[in-house]
């Protein structure tokens, strides 16, 4: 019996043993395995390094060769910028920019116009990593200059400050939209990005978002006669058309204007609400400026009056009150300008 208890003790001691072993094996397997797909992940961060310093030296075209004040009584000329090596040091003003290299996953991003109002989707930019380098219309020169970056992309709001900037670097790069072909020069914002970055795959998977959005919405467009953009401002609203900044929502997304007989300007054209009535759009969009620039709007108030709501638009529920911050502030980016198309869907279906 002391035999059999023997053979039984030194059995199930075997078994501890083997099962010990197997689980350090186990172990070593998933460390193995961890352990090569961080060398897969770093060899493939490394190829996509190596495959963008390859397209270097690289010459930048601005989005927008020349640009006016406001008033007409300055006008801007942006240059061509050549590049010897990727920047990594990344200075950027324009939100929509911001955006697209937030959507591609590009690092290196040391200073943003964080004393404007940041878009929400945005909001990690805040965070104490990031260096304020001011407002959108008033750069902080030598905050951005102790960044010393390797590039400051900019747009329209800070076109005034362009000789400036480029005497903290040459490598000033515009990469804002034109009003009058805002979804090419958005475009080609995109593809500076992913060219510099070595992004282009991960801008194609992007972009190819974009396919079924626009199908749908030019569809859900097709089923009104007639559209108005409009602005509210403080009580006050403008109108824009097919030649404007918001022009897209006629031209890319297919919705009819009720008129294109609109003057063009940054701002839309003064709008009274008894021109609406007349006009009267089956759909009316409604951007809040006054929201979008931190100011205390009474949009729903000032809407809801006794002109608006014999409107077919009102009548019908489709007055689409669209995010101020997204559309006035960060549009121009590859998550912004598909959330534009997805809000509108939202509202309208």
């Amino acid at each position: 019996m002391k035999n059999w208890k023997l053979l039984s003790i030194v059995f199930i001691t075997l078994l501890f043993v083997l099962a010990a072993c197997g689980g350090n094996d186990s172990e070593k397997e998933d460390e193995t395995a961890a352990a090569s797909k961080q060398t897969s992940n770093e060899q493939g961060n490394e190829a996509e390094t190596d495959e963008a310093s390859s397209v270097y030296p690289l010459t930048v075209s601005p989005t927008v060769g020349s640009s006016e004040s406001r008033d007409g009584s300055e006008s801007y000329t942006f240059e061509d910028v050549t590049f010897d090596s990727m920047p990594e040091n990344i200075v950027v003003f324009d939100y929509g920019f911001l955006d697209t290299l937030d959507a591609l996953g590009v690092e290196g991003i040391v200073g943003v116009a964080k004393d404007s109002t940041l878009p929400e989707h945005l909001e990690k930019y805040s965070g104490d990593e990031y260096t304020s380098i001011g407002t959108l219309k008033e750069p902080l020169l030598e905050d951005i200059a102790a960044l010393e970056p390797d590039v400051i992309f900019i747009s329209g709001r800070q076109s005034a400050f362009y000789d400036q900037l480029k005497e903290i670097t040459p490598n000033v790069v515009f990469v804002g939209t034109q009003q009058d072909d805002y979804w090419n020069t958005f475009l080609e914002s995109v593809d500076i990005a992913a060219k510099m970055f070595g992004k282009e795959a991960e801008a194609e998977e992007f972009l190819a978002k974009f396919d079924t959005s626009l199908e749908e919405i030019k569809s859900l467009a097709g089923n009104y006669e007639s559209s108005l953009v409009t602005m509210y401002n403080e009580g006050s609203l403008s109108g824009f058309s097919t030649n404007s900044r918001f022009g897209y929502v006629y031209d890319v997304y297919g919705f009819q204007p009720v008129t294109e007989d609109i003057e063009a300007s940054t701002h839309g054209s003064n709008f009274g609400f008894e021109a609406i009535l007349e006009f009267n759009p089956e759909v009316l969009f409604v951007i809040d400026r006054t929201a979008a620039i931190g100011g205390e709007s009474n949009i729903d108030k000032d809407m809801e009056n006794d002109i608006i709501k014999q409107t077919t638009a009102y009548e019908n529920d489709r007055v689409i009150y669209l995010d101020g911050p997204l559309w006035y502030l960060s549009g121009g980016g590859l998550q912004s300008e598909l959330a534009k198309i997805e809000e509108i869907l939202a509202e309208l279906k």
